[in-house]
Protein backbone atom coordinates (compact mmCIF):
# COMPACT_ATOMS: atom_id res chain seq x y z
CA UNK A 1 0.00 0.00 0.00
CA UNK A 2 1.12 3.41 -1.17
CA UNK A 3 -0.23 6.10 1.36
CA UNK A 4 0.52 9.76 -0.23
CA UNK A 5 0.78 11.89 2.35
CA UNK A 6 0.11 16.01 1.56
CA UNK A 7 0.95 18.19 3.76
CA UNK A 8 -1.27 21.94 4.54
CA UNK A 9 0.77 23.49 1.84
CA UNK A 10 0.57 21.13 -0.56
CA UNK A 11 -3.37 20.84 -0.40
CA UNK A 12 -3.69 24.32 -0.67
CA UNK A 13 -1.79 25.00 -4.05
CA UNK A 14 -3.66 21.59 -4.90
CA UNK A 15 -7.12 23.21 -4.04
CA UNK A 16 -6.23 26.34 -6.07
CA UNK A 17 -5.94 24.49 -8.80
CA UNK A 18 -8.72 22.90 -8.86
CA UNK A 19 -10.38 26.16 -8.50
CA UNK A 20 -8.70 27.22 -11.58
CA UNK A 21 -9.21 23.93 -13.58
CA UNK A 22 -13.28 25.18 -12.85
CA UNK A 23 -12.19 28.75 -13.97
CA UNK A 24 -11.10 27.49 -17.14
CA UNK A 25 -14.47 25.33 -17.84
CA UNK A 26 -16.36 28.26 -17.27
CA UNK A 27 -14.25 30.90 -19.07
CA UNK A 28 -13.84 28.38 -22.44
CA UNK A 29 -10.00 28.27 -21.75
CA UNK A 30 -9.22 24.99 -24.07
CA UNK A 31 -5.58 25.49 -23.72
CA UNK A 32 -5.08 25.81 -20.48
CA UNK A 33 -8.05 23.14 -19.48
CA UNK A 34 -6.17 20.34 -21.73
CA UNK A 35 -2.63 21.01 -20.23
CA UNK A 36 -4.56 20.13 -16.75
CA UNK A 37 -6.24 16.78 -18.10
CA UNK A 38 -2.52 16.02 -20.02
CA UNK A 39 -1.12 15.92 -16.60
CA UNK A 40 -3.48 13.81 -15.02
CA UNK A 41 -6.49 15.69 -13.84
CA UNK A 42 -9.44 14.03 -13.27
CA UNK A 43 -12.12 14.66 -16.53
CA UNK A 44 -15.27 14.52 -13.79
CA UNK A 45 -13.62 16.96 -11.19
CA UNK A 46 -16.78 18.24 -9.23
CA UNK A 47 -16.43 21.11 -6.51
CA UNK A 48 -18.46 21.39 -3.62
CA UNK A 49 -21.78 21.60 -4.90
CA UNK A 50 -20.83 18.26 -7.47
CA UNK A 51 -20.70 20.48 -10.38
CA UNK A 52 -18.52 18.65 -12.44
CA UNK A 53 -16.10 20.72 -14.81
CA UNK A 54 -18.92 19.56 -17.72
CA UNK A 55 -21.63 21.37 -15.65
CA UNK A 56 -19.72 24.45 -15.41
CA UNK A 57 -19.10 24.60 -18.88
CA UNK A 58 -22.56 23.69 -20.36
CA UNK A 59 -24.14 25.78 -18.02
CA UNK A 60 -21.81 28.73 -19.20
CA UNK A 61 -21.79 28.15 -22.76
CA UNK A 62 -18.34 27.33 -22.93
CA UNK A 63 -18.71 24.62 -26.05
CA UNK A 64 -15.10 24.37 -27.08
CA UNK A 65 -14.41 22.87 -23.32
CA UNK A 66 -17.26 21.16 -22.95
CA UNK A 67 -16.05 19.08 -26.30
CA UNK A 68 -12.75 18.62 -24.70
CA UNK A 69 -14.09 17.44 -21.74
CA UNK A 70 -16.54 15.08 -23.60
CA UNK A 71 -14.03 13.98 -25.69
CA UNK A 72 -11.89 13.15 -22.76
CA UNK A 73 -14.50 10.58 -21.27
CA UNK A 74 -16.37 12.90 -19.26
CA UNK A 75 -19.71 11.91 -18.09
CA UNK A 76 -22.20 13.51 -19.59
CA UNK A 77 -24.84 12.65 -17.32
CA UNK A 78 -23.33 12.80 -14.35
CA UNK A 79 -25.86 14.91 -11.73
CA UNK A 80 -24.70 17.59 -9.04
CA UNK A 81 -25.63 17.86 -5.51
CA UNK A 82 -29.40 18.76 -6.62
CA UNK A 83 -29.40 15.89 -8.88
CA UNK A 84 -29.62 18.08 -12.13
CA UNK A 85 -27.52 16.69 -15.19
CA UNK A 86 -25.54 19.40 -17.46
CA UNK A 87 -28.65 19.10 -20.51
CA UNK A 88 -31.22 20.18 -17.72
CA UNK A 89 -28.91 23.20 -17.07
CA UNK A 90 -28.45 23.81 -20.60
CA UNK A 91 -32.27 23.77 -21.69
CA UNK A 92 -32.85 26.25 -18.55
CA UNK A 93 -30.54 28.59 -20.11
CA UNK A 94 -31.20 28.25 -23.43
CA UNK A 95 -28.23 27.11 -25.03
CA UNK A 96 -29.49 25.17 -28.26
CA UNK A 97 -25.72 24.36 -29.75
CA UNK A 98 -24.67 22.90 -26.24
CA UNK A 99 -27.70 21.24 -26.21
CA UNK A 100 -27.20 19.84 -29.24
CA UNK A 101 -23.26 18.83 -28.28
CA UNK A 102 -24.37 17.07 -25.17
CA UNK A 103 -27.34 15.14 -27.05
CA UNK A 104 -24.33 14.21 -29.76
CA UNK A 105 -22.79 12.69 -26.62
CA UNK A 106 -25.18 10.95 -25.60
CA UNK A 107 -26.89 12.92 -22.92
CA UNK A 108 -30.49 11.51 -21.81
CA UNK A 109 -33.27 14.09 -22.35
CA UNK A 110 -35.54 11.77 -20.23
CA UNK A 111 -32.95 11.92 -17.18
CA UNK A 112 -34.75 12.54 -13.81
CA UNK A 113 -33.42 14.60 -11.04
CA UNK A 114 -35.78 12.48 -8.86
CA UNK A 115 -38.51 15.37 -8.46
CA UNK A 116 -39.58 14.35 -12.00
CA UNK A 117 -37.93 17.35 -13.68
CA UNK A 118 -36.58 16.15 -17.02
CA UNK A 119 -34.87 18.00 -19.76
CA UNK A 120 -37.97 18.00 -21.23
CA UNK A 121 -39.78 19.00 -18.58
CA UNK A 122 -37.81 21.87 -18.16
CA UNK A 123 -37.85 22.94 -21.86
CA UNK A 124 -41.92 22.72 -21.03
CA UNK A 125 -41.59 24.54 -18.10
CA UNK A 126 -39.46 27.43 -19.38
CA UNK A 127 -40.62 27.70 -23.03
CA UNK A 128 -37.56 26.77 -25.15
CA UNK A 129 -39.46 25.29 -27.81
CA UNK A 130 -36.36 25.02 -30.22
CA UNK A 131 -34.69 23.17 -27.36
CA UNK A 132 -37.59 20.60 -26.80
CA UNK A 133 -37.97 20.13 -30.62
CA UNK A 134 -34.33 19.17 -30.51
CA UNK A 135 -35.07 16.60 -27.04
CA UNK A 136 -37.92 14.99 -28.70
CA UNK A 137 -35.92 13.98 -31.73
CA UNK A 138 -33.43 12.40 -29.17
CA UNK A 139 -36.03 10.26 -27.16
CA UNK A 140 -38.02 7.42 -28.15
CA UNK A 141 -40.76 8.03 -25.53
CA UNK A 142 -43.76 10.14 -26.43
CA UNK A 143 -45.17 12.99 -24.29
CA UNK A 144 -46.90 12.43 -21.14
CA UNK A 145 -50.64 13.59 -21.35
CA UNK A 146 -49.43 15.47 -18.27
CA UNK A 147 -46.81 17.07 -20.51
CA UNK A 148 -48.59 17.56 -23.16
CA UNK A 149 -51.39 19.66 -21.40
CA UNK A 150 -48.36 22.00 -19.82
CA UNK A 151 -46.91 22.21 -23.31
CA UNK A 152 -50.72 23.34 -24.59
CA UNK A 153 -51.21 25.79 -21.75
CA UNK A 154 -47.72 26.82 -21.81
CA UNK A 155 -47.51 27.84 -25.84
CA UNK A 156 -50.76 28.33 -26.37
CA UNK A 157 -52.70 29.79 -23.42
CA UNK A 158 -49.84 31.64 -21.57
CA UNK A 159 -48.63 35.29 -23.32
CA UNK A 160 -45.03 35.86 -23.45
CA UNK A 161 -43.92 38.40 -21.10
CA UNK A 162 -43.39 41.93 -22.80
Amino acid sequence: DLIMKINAEEEKKLEELCALAFNFARDNDVASLETLLQYGLNVDLANHKGNTLLMLAAYNNSLDVAELLLKNGALVDKKNDKAQTPLAGVVFKGYIDMAKLLLKYGANPNEDNGMGLTPINCAIMFRRKEILDLLLKHTNKKLSFLQKISFFVMYKCIKPKS
